[in-house]
């Protein structure tokens, strides 16, 4: 649980889904365990408990409702996956890089470790779990299986019925059988052999006594007699262009499938090379493949961190897309107006839309249009630069060519279409400068038409152009405008670096090099510059709202400066190496990220107050790129002031691993479930006939209550017991018996009243009763039954009246020793 007002830093996208493998469709991913829906690819459930990276995941071989999941922060859990709940925690008290559960071990699980005092080697070592009441226990009952194996999860595996444990690991094969404690080693390198015949990945055979091994060259063996270290046999299969990167055998041992770099799905058939499948175009190379329990789904887990699920007979039936991780985040993380999508680089040559509610993509578009050709050295274009105007109307890319001194450059302008609900590319302007382009932005003015809006580009040729929208006269044009450029400036014959609008519009900052410029956006006047701190302009930005006459900007010298529109001149400074700026568009607020001695450090201010307002040291491990603030569909209740700043938009950012991380004061989980989903619970329960008259009969209450000038309460908060919610959301096979719970049931139905003794309320209703009965106006009494509460109240009801001979039963049962009770 978060702690009211706290800020924790917690993982939203882009964790590796090949963390571990994926069993059905449940996957690691960063510090969390998703469950997906195969039917509609949403996540179901995000299990997380772990501190550290997730690293393993197997299912309970005598319980498939369970499963078991290591991380690097030392411990095992247990979990029912089907409600989210984890029943045990072992804790090993060492990093576990794998873990493995057989069927023959049934108090024990397997797990990788590293080696004590060694570094970069690695122990398969068995895990006994300890037996205990508690839900948190400790595993330190440890021994050694095989020395020197492979960190990944791909090189080890259990051989039939767990008779034996292979591992592989460069050129060499180690077999271990359990009940003869006998290990043979097998190495390819007194083979024969040509190329990189180092091994990839391991699996075994489910019924025969049959290992199978992916090599670096694309071969695949099938290993034989390996009980005997010099009768061993092998057979090799062939198709693979470059390294295989895992291997699965369906569950009846009939089929094998491999995947690659290829991206290509090859399924063999009797151990010969003539008799093979292929599903070709997934998309990227195959890292991970998986069998589901029962045989009837395959899981191939890809690089571009997404799965494809594809059926028994090699057919694909949909993918499960997460956050791309592209080789280089050039665009930034942009926000879409319209979905509030995160927009960034996805594959090469696309940009993808990723949904930061569902932690899925939305959709990529294809900005290149080129086919991207996997060739070490050859020169492609990428995608480098995004921006979009302030309704999300107009789209601004720019690709260029790999090439560093002479590059291809294209500026294209996308115009979004309601009808078919994307992106349709409006302009192509051929090298619109001739250098590099650094920067660029929209003139973001809600109240303008788009006839005056504007483009503005920077670029290493020394010059900022000024793009504009003009009428096409061209009548067989399938288009009515264009855009074309308007104004040309520079500075000294200085590079131009960064640019950016005010808030209404008016003023234009461009920097160039050590200088800042700004300009009037009308005119295209050169209004004032600024080139007091030393250093090249690495960032800039305008203030917002009552901070609209500040200019920020940050050096690559380490400064961070303010300067007043209004009087020219530098209002504060201060020496920190910002490497992210990012304005909230939302509120003056102002988020720079700082990068010393391998700490990210988030500094949060305003520029009209040179102390900043937050300050959070040692943000994450790793260091932080770019960030975005995304508004929020509704302000957050905030109770720390010191928080306020994250109540309209969240701040998100990315590391340089390519994790997508935000500061939130929510969970996780109460995050990524949309306020759609979060039904009530008569909403989602079916029609029955007692629900139809117990509705029938509340209406009446609730009339007759009208027609007497009750106030009618409509507080569906008020109608919930934690006590019965806690019945309802909890699993029954977890619950105690309910001869425990009824006592305790029906105490938490009664609410004590502060401050007053149970026969202190009983005096007063006796005497209130008295006095209602010697009233004679009936309008009276019926303001004081308004008025008055009664000594019993249900919780999820309203005020419940009792009779003379009730209250008197009440008065002896409090008589007795009473204390509230939270039943839970």
């Amino acid at each position: 649980m978060v702690a009211p007002g706290a800020l924790r830093v917690v993982r939203c996208g882009g964790s590796a889904l090949r963390g571990a493998r994926a069993v059905y469709l449940l996957c690691a991913s960063g510090d969390f365990v998703k469950v997906y829906s195969v039917s509609t690819e949403e996540i179901l459930r995000l299990m997380g408990g772990h501190a550290d990276l997730v690293t393993g995941i197997q299912l309970n071989p005598h319980n498939h409702m369970q499963l078991y999941s290591s991380s690097l922060d030392g411990t095992i859990k247990l979990w029912d996956f089907m409600d989210g709940i984890p029943i045990k925690t072992f804790t090993v008290g060492s990093q576990l890089l794998a873990l493995y559960t057989p069927a023959s071990a049934e108090d024990s699980v397997f797990v990788v470790i590293p080696k004590k005092g060694e570094r970069d080697t690695f122990q398969l070592v068995s895990v006994k779990l300890t037996k205990g009441a508690g839900q948190d226990l400790e595993a330190k009952e440890l021994s050694v299986v095989l020395d020197g194996v492979g960190a990944s999860m791909k090189h080890i595996a259990f051989g039939r019925e767990g008779e034996y444990v292979v591992s592989v690991k460069d050129v060499n094969l180690q077999v271990y059988f359990f009940k003869r404690k006998l290990l043979n080693r097998f190495s390819l390198s007194t083979l024969k052999t040509k190329g990189d015949n180092n091994f990839s990945c391991v699996v075994c055979h489910p019924t025969e006594d049959c290992i199978a091994t992916g090599h670096a060259d694309g071969k695949i063996r099938l290993w034989r007699n390996f009980h005997h270290r010099k009768e061993y046999t092998y057979s090799t299969l062939h198709w693979h262009h470059d390294i295989v990167m895992d291997l699965a055998f369906s569950m009846e041992g009939t089929r094998l499938l491999s995947g690659g770099v290829e991206s290509v799905l090859v399924q063999w058939h009797n151990e010969s090379s003539c008799q093979k499948d292929f599903l070709p175009r997934l998309g990227s190379p195959i890292e991970y493949i998986s069998m589901s329990s029962d045989g009837a789904l395959c899981c191939t887990l890809h690089t571009d961190n997404r799965i494809s699920i594809i059926n028994s007979n090699l057919r694909f039936s949909r993918s499960i897309q997460g956050l791309i991780k592209s080789r280089d985040v050039k665009t930034g993380l942009v926000v879409d107006p319209r979905t509030k999508a995160l927009v960034l680089n996805g594959e090469p040559g696309h940009l993808q839309f990723y949904s930061l509610q569902t932690d899925q993509q939305l959709f990529s578009l294809d900005i290149v249009q080129r086919q991207y050709i996997h060739q070490a050295g050859l020169k492609q274009s990428d995608l480098v630069k995004v921006a979009f105007s302030a309704q999300g109307t107009w789209l601004a890319t720019v690709e260029e060519s790999e090439e560093v001194t002479d590059p291809e450059l294209q500026l294209k302008l996308w115009f979004y279409n309601e009808e078919t609900q994307s992106f349709k590319l409006n302009t192509r302007i051929n090298t619109p400068h001739d250098n590099h382009i650094t920067d660029m932005c929209f003139r973001d003015m809600d109240e303008l038409e788009d006839d005056s809006l504007i483009l503005v580009t920077t670029g290493r040729d020394c010059v900022f152009k000024v793009w504009v929208m003009v009428e096409d006269t061209d009548p067989e044009a399938q288009q009515s405008v264009s855009w074309s450029c308007d104004f040309v400036g520079s500075y000294h014959n200085y590079q131009a670096t960064n640019c950016c609008f005010s808030e209404d519009g008016s003023l234009l900052a461009v920097s160039f090099e050590e200088t800042v410029t700004v300009w009037d956006s009308l005119t295209w006047d050169l209004k004032c510059t600024f080139c007091h701190p030393p250093g090249n302009i690495r960032n800039i930005c305008f203030g917002r709202l009552t901070c609209s006459k500040y200019l920020i900007g940050t050096t690559d010298y380490g400064l961070l400066c303010c300067w007043n529109l209004l009087t020219c001149a530098l209002e504060w400074s201060a020496h920190l190496n910002i490497v992210v700026l990012q304005p909230d568009p939302l509120s003056e607020h102002i988020a720079a990220v700082s990068w010393l001695s391998k700490e990210s450090s988030l500094f949060v201010f305003k520029p009209s107050e040179p102390r900043p307002i937050y300050i959070q040291r040692n943000l994450c491990k790793e260091k932080i790129l770019l960030a975005a603030f995304v508004p929020r569909d509704e302000p957050e209740v905030i109770s720390s002031e010191k928080c306020l700043w994250l109540r309209r938009s969240q701040l998100f950012f990315l590391t340089d691993t390519q994790e997508l991380m935000t500061l939130s004061t929510k969970s996780l989980e109460e995050r990524l479930t949309p306020s759609s989903k979060q039904l009530a619970v008569e909403e989602s329960l079916p029609v029955t006939p007692f629900s139809l008259l117990l509705g029938k009969h509340r209406r009446q209450q609730a009339q007759e209550d009208t027609d007497l000038g009750k106030p009618v309460v409509h507080n569906k908060q008020e109608q919930a017991s934690p006590a019965v919610k806690e019945l309802l959301h909890t699993p029954a096979h977890v619950l105690p018996s309910a001869s425990f719970l009824c006592t305790i049931f029906i105490n938490s139905l009664l609410i004590s009243k502060e401050n007053k003794c149970a026969e202190e309320i009983a005096d007063e209703v006796e005497m209130d009763s008295e006095k209602a009965e010697d009233d004679s106006d009936e309008e009276d009494v019926t303001e004081m039954e308004q008025e008055d509460t009664s000594p019993v109240e249900l919780l999820g009801e309203t005020t419940c009246k009792l009779s003379k001979s009730q209250e008197k039963e009440l008065r002896k049962i409090r008589k007795t020793d009473y204390s509230w009770i939270s039943a839970f």
